[in-house]
């Protein structure tokens, strides 16, 4: 089952998923992180686990991540830890996942969902 990860908060992820009319299901990941099964498949699809982290997280200054030279290992491992670290939307297909809030992406899930 198509399913989209957002944080309710967002009010991006909001606009995006009525934009959309998703009518597949949400999952919130401030309540339910994303599992290490997702993110594995994920990174797979999308060629690394960096390309899902997201550099705009409040906490990516804060912690000091930004001036270290974080591994794939440790982008993992954040994203696993603190579901902030995690770009959003996504959704994710049976064949295929789609990440992150730019129109390109969204106008990708909405030419998906509409084949």
């Amino acid at each position: 089952m198509p399913t989209a990860y957002i944080l309710n908060s967002c009010s991006t992820c909001q606009r995006i998923l009525k934009e959309l009319e998703w009518p597949h299901e949400v999952r919130n990941i401030k309540e339910e992180n994303i599992s290490e099964e997702v993110l594995d498949r994920l990174a797979s699809e999308h060629g690394s686990y960096q390309a899902l982290f997201s550099k705009r997280a409040m906490k990516y200054r804060s912690m000091g991540l930004n001036t270290m030279d974080l591994s794939e290992d440790d982008y993992k491992r954040y994203m696993l830890e603190e579901y902030t670290f995690l770009k959003r939307p996504i959704f994710i297909f049976d064949a295929i996942s789609f990440v992150g809030n730019s129109k390109k992406t969204v106008d990708a899930v909405e030419q998906y969902m509409n084949q």
